[in-house]
This record gives C-alpha cells, sequence and structure tokens, in this order.
C-alpha cells in the first residue's frame, strides 16, 4: 500500500468500524465496544503519526477517486498530509484513546452508542486536519459537529439537553456562515481546492468578496473556538456534558478550530491584504481579549467542570495570539502549545470525572475535604494546575516560550499581559480547587454549601486505577517531550506557512520541506513568576477570610460589582448569546472596511 492510499485510512477506519460496531451490537460481548474503539483510536494515532514522520520528505496528496488536476486545474477532493496537520491528527487520536480508557465500562447501558459517537467525532475532527478542500472541510465541520450535539446531551436530562441547545443553535449558525464563505469564496475563484482558492486569490487579492468570505469562514471556526465574543456556549456545554466529552471538547475540537483558521489564512488567503491586517488586528485583539477574559471568569467559578471550561477559553486564546502575530516563531509555538494543552487539559477533566465518580459532585465547596481518600487524584490536578500556570517543565511550556518570545519581539504589550493573565488566574483557579476539596483549606461551608449544578453524577462502578491510568498518561507525554515538540513545532510551522502550491496542484514534483534552523527556546523568567503569582493567588482566595477587612471591603466595594457584571454575561439565553455573535460579526464587517 502506497502512502497516498494509507492517506485515507485514519478516516476511514473509525467511519467503517463505527457502522459495524453499529450493526453488531446487539450480538457484541459486553465489554467489546470499548476494546474496539480503543484499538480504533490507537491504530489511527498511530498512522497518522507515521505519515506525519513520512510528510517531512514532502506533502502526501491523495486525489480521492483518481481526480488529479488537469492543466493544473483542481477537479477533485485531496487530502494532503503535512506535518502541522499529520501531527495534530495523531495527538487527536491519541487522545481519544486515553478518552476511551477512562470511559471504559462508563456507558454500558445504552449498548455501543456512546462508542459510535466517539468514533464519528475522530473521522471528523482528522478529517478536518487532512482536507484541502474548502467544501469538504464544511461536510468534517458538520461530522464533527453532529457527533458533538449528540455527546453534549447524551444525559438526557433536563440540563444536559438544555446546553446542548445552546450549542446546536450557536453552531449551526457558525456552519451557516462558514457555507455562505464558501460561496462566495467559489463565486470569485470557481475553485475550492485550497490551491485553487489561494490562485483566484492571488489574482485579485483586494476583491471585498474574498475579504467576506474570509470573516464569515473566520466566525463560524471562532466560534467553535470560543473565542471573545463567541465563547459563551463553551461552559454552557462543559458543564452538562459528561465528562469523556468534554475532555474532547476542550482537549482537541476548540484547538483545531483554531488551527483551521490558520490553516485557511496561509494556504488560501494570504495573499490579500485587508484579510493580513484582520489576522494580525482583529484576530490578535480576540485572542488577547479571550486570554484574559477566560482566565478571570475561571477564578469566579465554584463548579470545576465550568471552571475548566473558562480556562480552555484562555488557554486557547493564548494559541490564538500565537497564531496571529503571523510569525514562526508565533506559529510553531502556538502547534506546539496545541498539542501541550490539550494533553494537560484532558487530564484535568478526568481529574473532573473522578470528582463526580467518586464524591458525588464537582463543586469545590461542597467538596471542601472530601478528596482525602483519593489523593492520587489530587496530585494529579495539582500537577496540571501547576503547567497551566506556566510552571517551565514540558511540551505546554515549549509553546508558551516561542508565542511570549514573538509576542515579545513584536512589541505587543497587551498581548503579553493577557498571556500573563490567563496563565496566573486559570492556573490559580485549579491550585484552589486543589487546596479546598483535597487539603481541607479555605473556610467551612456555610448556607451555600452546595452548587446548583450539583445534582449531576457519573458512573462510580469503574475502580480508581483504571480512572487514573489515562489521567498519569497524559501528563506523562505532557511533561518530557518538550526537545522533541519543539522540533516538530519548528516543521509543522514551516509546512503551514509556505504550502507547496504548485506540487498539490500537480504542477510540478514534490519538494521535500527543509528543515528551518531552529533552537530550543530558552527560558525567560516569564513561566517562574506565574507560576509563584498562581499559587499566591490561590492562597489569597483560600484563606480570604483570614485577610484584614479593611481589603476585603475595599474589594467587595470596588472589584465585585465588575465580577459580578462579567457573570451576568454568561446567561444560559441562547438568544443573548446569538446577538453576541451578530456583533462579533459587525465588528469583522467594521475591521475589513478600515484595512
Amino acid at each position: 500500500m502506497t502512502l497516498q492510499q494509507m492517506a485515507v485510512l485514519p478516516v476511514a477506519i473509525p467511519l467503517l468500524s463505527a457502522a459495524l460496531i453499529l450493526a453488531t451490537a446487539p450480538i457484541l460481548p459486553r465489554r467489546m465496544p470499548d476494546v474496539l474503539a480503543i484499538l480504533i483510536a490507537l491504530c489511527c494515532a498511530g498512522l497518522c503519526g507515521f505519515l506525519a514522520d513520512r510528510s517531512a520528505a514532502g506533502p502526501i496528496v491523495t486525489w480521492f477517486g483518481g481526480w488529479t488536476p488537469r492543466g493544473g486545474q483542481p477537479i477533485g477532493i485531496a487530502f494532503v498530509v503535512t506535518p502541522a496537520g499529520g501531527w495534530i491528527a495523531a495527538f487527536i487520536a491519541a487522545l481519544f484513546a486515553a478518552t476511551l480508557v477512562f470511559s471504559w465500562g462508563f456507558f454500558e447501558k445504552t449498548s455501543a452508542h456512546f462508542h459510535l459517537l466517539m468514533l464519528l467525532f475522530m473521522a471528523g475532527q482528522i478529517g478536518f486536519c487532512l482536507t484541502h478542500d474548502l467544501f469538504n472541510l464544511f461536510v468534517w465541520f458538520e461530522l464533527m459537529s453532529v457527533a458533538a450535539f449528540a455527546l453534549t446531551g447524551y444525559a438526557l436530562r433536563s440540563s444536559a439537553l438544555s446546553g446542548a441547545l445552546n450549542f446546536t443553535v450557536v453552531n449551526t449558525i457558525g456552519a451557516y456562515l462558514i457555507l455562505a464563505g464558501i460561496g462566495l469564496a467559489y463565486s470569485r475563484t470557481g475553485a475550492l481546492d485550497f490551491a485553487g482558492i489561494a490562485r483566484g486569490v492571488s489574482a485579485s487579492p483586494g476583491d471585498p468578496v474574498v475579504v467576506a468570505s474570509f470573516c464569515l469562514l473566520s466566525t463560524g471556526l471562532l466560534i467553535k473556538g470560543a473565542q471573545v465574543p463567541f465563547q459563551f456556549w463553551l461552559p454552557d456545554a462543559h458543564s452538562v456534558a459528561h465528562s469523556p466529552v468534554s475532555v474532547i471538547f476542550s482537549g482537541a475540537m476548540v484547538a483545531i478550530a483554531l488551527f483551521g483558521i490558520a490553516e485557511l489564512y496561509w494556504a488560501v488567503f494570504a495573499s490579500a491584504p485587508v484579510v493580513h491586517a484582520l489576522m494580525h488586528g482583529l484576530l490578535l485583539g480576540m485572542g488577547t481579549a479571550s486570554a484574559a477574559l477566560g482566565g478571570v471568569m475561571a477564578l469566579l467559578q465554584r463548579h470545576v467542570k465550568r471552571l475548566l471550561a473558562f480556562s480552555t477559553i484562555s488557554h486557547a486564546g493564548i494559541m490564538l495570539i500565537g497564531f496571529a502575530l503571523l510569525d514562526r516563531q508565533g506559529v510553531s509555538g502556538a502547534l506546539v502549545y496545541l498539542v501541550g494543552h490539550g494533553l494537560v487539559k484532558g487530564s484535568l477533566f478526568m481529574g473532573a470525572g473522578i470528582l463526580l465518580a467518586r464524591l458525588g459532585g464537582a463543586d469545590e465547596i461542597g467538596l471542601r475535604g472530601a478528596g482525602r481518600q483519593i489523593w492520587p487524584a489530587g496530585v494529579a490536578i495539582g500537577a496540571g494546575g501547576l503547567l497551566l500556570a506556566g510552571l517551565p517543565l514540558g511540551v505546554m511550556d515549549a509553546g508558551l516560550e516561542r508565542i511570549w518570545d514573538a509576542a515579545r519581539l513584536a512589541g505587543c504589550w497587551p498581548a503579553e499581559i493577557a498571556i500573563c493573565a490567563g496563565l496566573v488566574c486559570t492556573g490559580a483557579a485549579v491550585l484552589r480547587v486543589t487546596g479546598r476539596v483535597f487539603a481541607g483549606l479555605g473556610p467551612v461551608p456555610g448556607e451555600e454549601e452546595r452548587s446548583p449544578t450539583e445534582d449531576e453524577r457519573e458512573d462510580a462502578d469503574r475502580p480508581l486505577w483504571l480512572m487514573l491510568l489515562p489521567v498519569a498518561a497524559l501528563l506523562v507525554l505532557a511533561v518530557p517531550l518538550r526537545h522533541d515538540a519543539d522540533r516538530i513545532g519548528w516543521l509543522a510551522a514551516q509546512a503551514l506557512m509556505a504550502p507547496q502550491t504548485n506540487a498539490i496542484l500537480g504542477m510540478g514534483r514534490l519538494h521535500a520541506i527543509v528543515p528551518p534552523p531552529w533552537r530550543v527556546a530558552p527560558h525567560s523568567v516569564l513561566p517562574w513568576i506565574a507560576t509563584a503569582a498562581a499559587i499566591l493567588v490561590a492562597a489569597l482566595q483560600l484563606f480570604w477570610h483570614r485577610l484584614p477587612c479593611p481589603l476585603a471591603h475595599g474589594f467587595d466595594r470596588f472589584a465585585a460589582p465588575a465580577l459580578r457584571g462579567l457573570s451576568a454575561l454568561q446567561s444560559g439565553r441562547v438568544a443573548d448569546y446569538v446577538a453576541w455573535l451578530t456583533a462579533g460579526l459587525a465588528l469583522f464587517g467594521v475591521a475589513a472596511s478600515f484595512g
């Protein structure tokens, strides 16, 4: 089998396997769907990693049905494996494998439907990373979305269905916007393949229809990427979805939407000056706002999964900053940070799942001191909190150093401040949860001991060691591979930022990607300062009741009203979220008019 034939297998295998599992579920042994789903995810991870490694010698291009370009004009649909898309697809499949181990036996009462949806979800995300056709990108986006909608409301509780409805409405609007953007691009270029559209864009880079196409496509993807002001659906969905589903939402789905924006920019729209201004202006501002706002909102939460959802918004904002700086340092850092954050955040959501399964809730105040009996989970959650805070160790640190260095060289001080705020606030929030739940720190719960969302509970039949196994695996992967991640990040950034258009269109042979000169980013003082500050903020929140009265009174008088105002924006009403979506789309229009 050739590499070109192998390129379709990471998508074809889970799709065919999902159909086979659905057909044979009534006769399969009880645990067989778990085993099959885990093996399929591991197989896809291995295939994607192998293809990504081989693609360093040149992109692996597969034209479905043999419909290769004629006279330099693409007439078929292509999968293109590059180091960027291939390694991210491998990470996605590995995260699914760990999640399926964590959910072993979790949904046995509903046969194999959960495994079917997870395999479809994985296929959609991998296809999204590998496709080179704009309409095909929309197809994989929709497959991913439909599976996500069903998984969000899988519990069939009223709260779960409400969160799923908000998710469905907002993201369906995003899908319509993407479809409209595709139509505009096709109307101007007569092509759907990335390289064909790029050739049309370069022929008329100032065309306002091209700019409008980018605005619509970016808005749809930013909704999925949960960036300000499109982020409101994510906490609602996370707080009601089962923990294994939340792992994929925050660990993979949000991040690859931002990767999609970066890929569309470099592969299609890079020659348009207004689009360049939008990327380096508006999207950089959105990432900055998301990093800061998500961090502050995480500090205000008491429900652990909702807290982690806001931290995802913050760290996704840091990724968007890296992509929007349009610098190889920033792009390589964002790609590495994407993987490191997914590993850490996946382990933290699994930790939240352990709290739900073992302690019957995820409200940190109500669980004060109850986690001592499952102290290994506390160690894992505390380690994840330190890594979120910027602890100079592992894959996240490698990506953070690149992004920070790029922001500093660009003189983008608001982004630097937002990155620091996001690291400190999200790390402090998780460390506060660790201290309260597992060490019994903080004031004794009073009248508001129970959270209004604490009625959720997850299956407690699984042994603790089985739930901790994938948590430990993800943290182990997140820590020791800094050097390799840095090198792969450089290679992936070059492949992403310099797509080989002529070779993909069949107008020339494939040339090897020349590895750029790279170095391991030196450590700055930022990670140490951010980590120390996160520990300090967590301690202040836990021992706030012991602080001098004037300090507490000043906070209640000046800061508390503003924080309550921020919390009120998260209303839970889909009409409000659609209004913010409309405002964000209008912001694109205004920014484009000044570009």
